[in-house]
């Protein structure tokens, strides 16, 4: 199983390309809108995007309840970016599409794109991990995720559909619309 630890093989170059996912969200201004941009961005910092899952409203989960419900949908995505490179293409476009940066953490956004799987990758970061580190405890990523495939596994293994069975179903999460139109 290939695995990126620390810097090597992180940030370098010359990775072949990748089947990932990734995870979008925004709850602030017409959040649909803002999820389809942020779509039709990623081919311009090297990343296909092969398929989107539906979208879902959610409700807020952690630190910040007291805030407006998110749209939330997850994305298949190709692309040859070593995983901080992707990362730090995502947070840039993330930047571009008119996310302040700092604020609360869990807070209020108008764009959150996560790199929640990179093909078999497992990296432990100072500033990501791989698979996402909560890619396993939240519902808002695990139902759109297994609508674009529901045997998706974590590279150690673990199949999301069982992390999504052991979940409480206190954290909502409601059917929005159909999927994100392709680039």
């Amino acid at each position: 199983m290939p695995r990126a630890g620390g810097v090597a093989g992180a940030g370098g170059v010359g990775d072949t390309e990748r089947i990932g996912l990734l995870g979008l969200g925004c709850n602030l201004g017409d959040r649909c809108a803002r999820l389809q941009t942020a779509v039709h961005a990623l081919p311009g910092i090297g990343v296909s995007v092969l398929a989107s899952s539906s979208t879902y409203d959610t409700d807020p989960v952690g630190e910040v309840p007291a805030q407006p419900a998110f749209l939330n949908a997850c994305l298949r995505v190709r692309t040859a970016l070593p995983p901080l490179a992707l990362l730090d293409a995502v947070k840039g476009l993330e930047c571009e599409l008119g996310r302040e940066p700092g604020g609360a953490r869990h807070g209020p956004r108008t764009i959150d794109i996560d790199v929640l799987l990179l093909g078999e990758l497992e990296l432990s970061h100072a500033r990501m991990r791989l698979p996402h580190a909560q890619l396993l405890t939240r519902r808002f990523v695990l139902i759109p995720a297994l609508e674009l495939d529901l045997g998706l596994r974590t590279p150690g293994g673990a199949r999301l559909a069982d992390a999504l069975a052991a979940l409480p179903l206190d954290e909502g999460v409601r059917w929005a619309g159909p999927p994100l139109q392709l680039p």
